[in-house]
């Protein structure tokens, strides 16, 4: 009888554990707590009060319409895509709902604003995936297209929002705006789209790597466009709330607040990745928040709008270099 010969079971090496610290969401919403003690600590030297329920109010009213963007277009960069043309869709959205009320009623101006922002977000995705033309280009072109409608057709401010309509934009319950609670809601439902539902799952895979999730039977090209349609609705939920704070359809609203790249700085700065496949909602909230305490912090400092900008550009760049050497370590 032969002895058998025993071979060891191979030894598996240790799985790291990976700190929440370095998840960029929870790194984001840590900075955004330092900056606002930082910005406490620096407008109170100077004389003035931060930390006030008005400010914290203002803080929080002036992050609605950027939330909105920015969570949009968190869903499109996911994909690996990109949407330039939100500034403009924001500008003609605000026209819309406000001449649509003045002639109709509210019902009717909030499906107007949203189909259009449908229609827009499909044609930005089918020229993207049908034509194979570079995201970029595709909306930036879209963006000229619409630029082009409202130096047509406006001059001015044009129609008049209905004065209960106009409530959601300066309404509050306590010292929350009621219009924090409709960032709440959209930003919820895009967490548990992307996170829960089979759609999100291929939006990550299709940012991640489209080749193989079209391998893996990914309709990535749905998947695209799907996110664009996506992300213009959340523009048309933006320029609702936007013509409610201003009482009329604003040409400019969208492009003298510069929403088309601010919305991007937002979600760089929560995290997710330009490329594609990795980030998310709850980091981008907080880059949204990062930016909005940024600007009470200088406006309250009366700082010269030239180093303002040089501010949020030294932030967002440290941000995305803390990120790339995070992932440069994190193992296979």
């Amino acid at each position: 009888m032969t002895p058998t010969t025993l071979t060891p079971a191979p030894v598996k090496p240790p799985v790291k554990k990976v700190s929440r610290l370095t998840d960029p969401a929870v790194g984001v919403w840590l900075a955004a707590a330092v900056v606002t003690l930082l910005g406490w600590l620096v407008v109170t030297l100077d004389g003035g009060s931060f930390l006030t329920q008005a400010n914290i109010t203002g803080i929080l009213q002036n992050s609605v319409a950027l939330g909105l963007v920015a969570v949009g277009q968190s869903a499109v960069i996911l994909t690996g895509s990109l949407d330039l043309s939100v500034a403009y869709l924001i500008g003609l959205g605000t026209l819309v709902a406000a001449e649509t009320m003045e002639n109709g009623g509210v019902l009717t101006a909030i499906l107007a604003v949203l189909a259009l922002s449908a229609a827009v977000g499909l044609a930005n995705g089918l020229v993207v995936t049908g034509l194979k033309v570079n995201a970029f280009i595709a909306t930036l072109g879209t963006a000229f297209i619409l630029r082009g409608w409202i130096e047509d057709n406006y001059t001015g401010p044009a129609g008049k929002v209905s004065a209960g309509f106009q409530r959601l934009g300066y309404d509050r319950i306590g010292p929350l705006p009621v219009s924090l609670f409709l960032l709440a809601a959209v930003a919820a439902a895009v967490w548990l789209l992307t996170r829960r539902t089979r759609l999100g799952h291929h939006m990550y895979a299709t940012g991640g790597d489209e080749h193989a999730a079209r391998l893996s039977g990914v309709r990535t090209r749905r998947t695209v466009v799907a996110a664009h349609v996506l992300c213009s609705l959340c523009v048309g939920a933006a320029a609702l709330f936007l013509a409610a704070r201003l009482g009329a359809g604003a040409p400019w609203a969208g492009t003298e607040a510069r929403y088309d790249l601010e919305s991007i700085a937002a979600v760089v700065l929560g995290g997710t990745v330009l490329a594609g496949g990795r980030g998310g909602v709850a980091g981008t909230l907080g880059g949204v928040l990062v930016l909005a305490v940024l600007d009470s912090v200088f406006n309250q400092l009366s700082v010269d709008p030239f180093f303002k900008n040089v501010v949020r550009g030294v932030v967002i760049i440290a941000a995305v270099a803390l990120y790339a050497r995070r992932g440069a370590r994190r193992p296979a």
